[in-house]
């Protein structure tokens, strides 16, 4: 069958696959976070999202059509979640210890210990909750889940903590989650992460509390990407970036080319039946 992809999630693992670059041919259309439209797409039988999140998955219009949609299987699900909360553990470590000192000129920076500083996971799902349990020997963590928590609570948890690292849901409400008014509620020189997307947060009111220096920020995700906006100006030791690699382990990888291929059998076994 005709794949077309607009991910490279697949990379090392695409021997025996059929690709093309003509979005009226495909068969399958393999997805990244990017969206789709289908009108392009007048031969297309199946769709499997090489990722966990749904927003940019034409579901509803998918449906009527009666295209097929796949997302990885919860094995593989397991492994991008697992590797998406290291990552964001790595990101917290890096820089939280970013600023310690130089050899040449051999001096060292004073630092208050990683103990006493407190991190707030924001959205407490598969990888918020792992973030969580991860970071809790070492720091002071706190959560806000709107399942849990009020709304009200959210301020005071932004003031109290050192490092907020966001992991909730794309969505029209989530859009600039994290706006002028939220930033304001940061504390001086506290840290922003974020591996999950990067239309929770406002991307002006960001620029313009890094540029000042008040805040530092950690992402993984972008408005747009590859990403050449304005906060790629930015020194690196403001703004620490990554493109988009918090899931890009092999055995994710591997687990998406199986499940594509289970897809592929179930299309195939369908259009038997069909005839």
């Amino acid at each position: 069958m005709l794949i077309w992809k607009n991910t490279s999630t697949l990379a090392g693992f695409e021997e025996g696959l059929n690709f093309t670059n003509q979005k009226k041919v495909a068969e399958i259309a393999v997805l990244g976070s990017k969206s789709i439209s289908l009108k392009e797409f007048p031969k297309l039988k199946g769709i499997f999202r090489a990722g966990i999140s749904t927003d940019n998955v034409p579901t509803r219009e998918a449906e009527d059509l009666d295209i097929m949609i796949r997302y990885p299987s919860q094995k593989t699900k397991d492994i991008i979640y697992e590797e998406t909360a290291n990552f964001t553990c790595n990101l917290i470590f890096k820089v939280f210890f970013s600023e310690t000192g130089t050899v040449d000129p051999w001096q060292k920076q004073s630092r208050t210990a990683l103990s006493q500083n407190r991190l707030l996971v924001i959205g407490m799902g598969n990888i918020g909750k792992r973030v969580y349990k991860k970071m809790h020997p070492f720091m002071e963590v706190d959560s806000f889940d709107i399942m849990h928590n009020e709304v009200m609570q959210l301020e005071e948890k932004m003031r109290n903590a050192y490092v907020i690292s966001l992991h909730i849901p794309m969505s029209d409400e989530n859009s600039s989650f994290i706006d002028t008014q939220k930033l304001s509620w940061m504390q001086e020189n506290s840290v922003l992460i974020n591996t999950a997307r990067a239309n929770l947060v406002n991307e002006d009111a960001l620029y313009i509390e890094l540029i000042s220096g008040r805040l530092r920020a950690a992402f993984d995700v972008f408005w747009t990407e590859p990403y050449q906006g304005k906060l790629m100006h930015l020194p690196e030791n403001i703004f620490l970036k990554t493109p988009h690699v918090a899931s890009n382990c092999v055995e994710f990888r591997y687990g998406c080319r199986v499940d594509l291929d289970k897809m592929t059998e179930k299309i195939k076994g369908n259009q038997t039946k069909t005839f």
